[in-house]
């Protein structure tokens, strides 16, 4: 099925490794929150890894940039084959501890459309993890910074903006609430949403840039002081969109850090959304 990709959780086209010409910079950028095993039910089940903050960290790292992941697993099978995953698409993993308790796991059903709905959700040791002290450290010192699903997060930005406070700090805002305290919030909207509104609402509370993503309506976003801007959506024949918001993120995060400008990013990262819908899960997985 042909469908517009810019979804509000993440959508992409074109399968396979992002093309090498797209790796503009190997800039250092650290990812803080969650992970998960992605459990795909019905006629072809499956298990794969995912999560928000884990989404972004293996698309940046696929566009050549250097990430660090920083997050938390328990100490069972699911917990191995998350770390082993990150390993292998070349994310530092030396942030992500091992707690008590179990690795979360999102079961999903696929629609005919391609269309992903979570039918469990158990967030495992995820739902309390935060960075440690030494850890946030390290974090500070990375050119961005990307939060994703964290169950204290204005208290992490607060305690990483103390550390470096002209910090490039970005955040999944659809998982984690807050827009202070931050260069570029995302939100997804969904295709309704009224864009402008919920712009003002994150400029206002603090935020330098505000992203809205509106599914097959595309993107929209808005620097304060700024002109709205938008972009469309791509088409792509819709296979799972799983992941396709997370990985919007990460392509306007790579544009942005190698220069390009607002608008510039927003269509990377449109580019890296339509491409994720083109295959099951958040990234290209056996």
């Amino acid at each position: 099925m042909m469908k517009d990709a810019v979804d509000g959780a993440g959508r992409q086209p074109t399968t396979g490794a992002v093309p090498a010409a797209e790796a503009m910079t190997g800039l250092r950028v650290a990812v803080v929150g969650d992970n998960t095993i992605d459990r795909f039910l019905g006629e072809d089940p499956h298990d794969l890894i995912g999560g928000n903050a884990v989404n972004v960290a293996v698309q940046l790292a696929r566009a050549g940039h250097e990430v660090a992941y920083y997050g938390a697993v328990g100490p069972d099978d699911d917990g191995r084959r998350v770390r082993d995953a990150l390993v292998a698409q070349g994310v530092d993993v030396h942030g992500l501890v091992t707690q008590d308790g179990v690795t979360a796991v999102t079961e999903i059903v696929r629609s005919a459309s391609g269309e992903r709905h979570f039918a469990r959700e158990d967030f495992g040791v995820t739902a309390h993890y935060v960075p440690e002290t030494a850890h946030l450290d390290e974090i500070a010192e990375f050119a961005w910074v990307h939060i994703g699903m964290q169950p204290e997060s204005a208290q992490v930005r607060a305690r990483l903006l103390e550390r470096s406070p002209e910090l490039h700090l970005s955040q999944d805002s659809s998982v984690s609430p807050g827009h202070n305290d931050m260069y570029v919030s995302f939100l997804s909207g969904g295709e309704d949403a009224d864009a402008d509104s919920l712009a003002d609402e994150i400029l206002e509370a603090g935020a330098q840039i505000a992203i809205v993503t509106l599914g097959s309506a595309g993107a929209y976003a808005r620097e304060r002081g700024g002109a709205p801007q938008r972009v469309a959506a791509l088409p792509v024949d819709v296979v799972d969109t799983t992941g396709a918001g997370d990985s919007f993120i990460a392509g306007f995060i790579s544009a942005h850090l190698a220069g390009a400008d607002l608008r510039a990013s927003m269509e990377r990262g449109a580019q890296f959304a339509a491409r994720t819908c083109s295959h099951v899960g958040g990234w290209p997985q056996t």
